[in-house]
C-alpha cells in the first residue's frame, strides 16, 4: 500500500517540477527601447531590432518602441539603462562621452571623407568590436553602430559665409571637441538634449544647431529656419545599447540573441539610412527649406580652423588619443 500510495506523489512532483522548469524556460521578458528622434534611422534601428529579436528569442523577449524621448530626456535615459529601469537606447555615442571620454573622437572634425567612407570603417570588423565594448564595465552592452549623417547647421540667422559662424550660440551633443570645434569657428558651444533644442531655438536661447537634415525634417524646424547650411566636416555617429543590469538577468540563450540581433539590426539599418538619406534634401525643399551648400572657398576658410582639433583636444590623454588614432587609421584604410 505505501509503495502504491508514493507512486503518485512522486510522479505529481515530476510533474510539478517539469512544469516550473518549463514555466523557466518560457520565461519572458520586455525591452524597453528609446531614442530621442522619430520617423529616423535612430527610430528604425529599434523597429529591426525588434523584428530580428523577437524570432530569435522565441518570443521570449518583446521590445517596446519609445521614439522622441519619451522615456526622458537623453541623459536620464542614460541614466535608466545604468539602474536597469530602461531596457534600451540608442542616440549620438556623443552623449556617452561622460562614461567613457574615448566615445567623444567621433565628433572630431575632417574624420572621415564622406557617409560612405563612415560607414565602411564603422564596419571594420576591429574596429566595430572595439566601439561597441567601450562602456561594458560602466553598465552597457553595445548592440549596434552606424554613420547616420553629416552634421549641418541650421540658424536663425542664416549662416552663408564661414564668418557668419562668429558670436553665434550653437546647440551641440556633448564633448570638448565640440566645444573646441565651435571656439575655432567663433560661436560658443551650447551643449543640451535634443528635446530641449525647438524650444530654445523658439526662446532665442541659441541661435543655432547642428544635427543630421533628417532631423530638421522628421521634427519640423522649418517654422524656425528654412536655411540649413551644408558643410561636411563632422559625422553624427549613433551607438545602440542594453541596460548590462537587465542583459545579466538573460538566460545564456537570450544574451546571445540580444547581441545577434543588433548586429544584424546594424547591417539593415546602415543601408536603410544610406537610402532615407538620400530622400531628406527634397522632402526639406518640400517643406519650403533651402539647402545651401558652403562655397569651397568658405568651407577651406572652415577646414583649415578644423582639421586639427582631434590632435589637439586628445593630445593629453593617451587612452582617448590612441582611440583617436584607431578610429582614424581605419577611416585611411577604408
Amino acid at each position: 500500500m505505501r509503495s502504491s500510495f508514493r507512486l503518485p506523489i512522486t510522479a505529481a512532483s515530476i510533474a510539478f517540477a517539469s512544469c516550473v522548469a518549463t514555466t523557466a524556460l518560457a520565461q519572458s521578458f520586455v525591452m524597453k527601447f528609446g531614442t530621442a528622434t522619430v520617423n529616423d534611422p535612430q527610430h528604425e534601428y529599434i523597429k529591426i531590432f525588434k523584428e530580428e529579436i523577437e524570432p530569435r528569442s522565441g518570443g521570449r523577449i518583446k521590445v517596446e518602441i519609445y521614439p522622441q524621448s519619451q522615456l526622458g530626456p537623453i541623459p536620464r535615459q542614460l541614466e535608466g539603462l545604468q539602474l536597469g529601469t530602461i531596457e534600451g537606447f540608442i542616440g549620438p555615442a556623443d552623449f556617452y562621452v561622460g562614461v567613457d571620454k574615448r566615445f567623444g573622437v567621433f565628433s572630431a572634425p575632417i574624420l572621415f571623407r564622406d557617409m560612405t567612407n563612415a560607414a565602411a570603417t564603422l564596419a571594420d570588423p576591429e574596429l566595430n568590436q572595439a566601439i561597441l565594448a567601450l562602456g561594458s564595465d560602466k553598465g552597457y552592452v553595445g548592440l549596434g553602430t552606424f554613420a547616420y549623417a553629416q552634421h549641418d547647421y541650421m540658424a536663425k540667422d542664416p549662416i552663408r559665409t564661414f564668418a557668419d559662424f562668429k558670436g553665434k550660440k550653437i546647440r551641440v551633443n556633448a564633448t570638448p571637441l565640440e566645444r573646441e570645434a565651435m571656439a575655432r569657428l567663433g560661436a560658443t558651444a551650447s551643449p543640451m538634449p535634443l528635446n530641449e533644442v525647438l524650444p530654445a531655438l523658439q526662446r532665442n536661447v541659441i541661435d543655432g544647431t547642428r544635427s543630421g537634415l533628417s532631423v530638421f525634417v522628421t521634427l519640423k524646424y522649418q517654422d524656425v529656419s528654412k536655411v540649413v547650411t551644408v558643410t561636411n566636416d563632422t559625422m553624427l555617429v549613433p551607438l545602440a545599447t542594453a541596460s548590462k543590469a537587465w542583459f545579466d538577468k538573460l538566460p545564456t540563450d537570450l544574451q546571445k540573441a540580444v547581441i545577434d540581433a543588433g548586429r544584424a539590426a546594424q547591417i539593415r539599418n546602415q543601408k536603410f539610412t544610406l537610402d532615407f538619406n538620400a530622400q531628406m534634401p527634397k522632402r526639406w525643399a518640400e517643406v519650403g527649406g533651402e539647402l545651401f551648400v558652403l562655397p569651397d572657398a568658405e568651407r577651406q576658410k572652415l577646414v583649415a580652423a578644423l582639421k586639427s582639433v582631434g590632435d589637439d583636444v586628445t593630445k593629453d590623454d593617451p587612452p582617448v588619443k590612441a582611440f583617436f588614432e584607431r578610429v582614424r587609421a581605419a577611416a585611411a584604410k577604408n
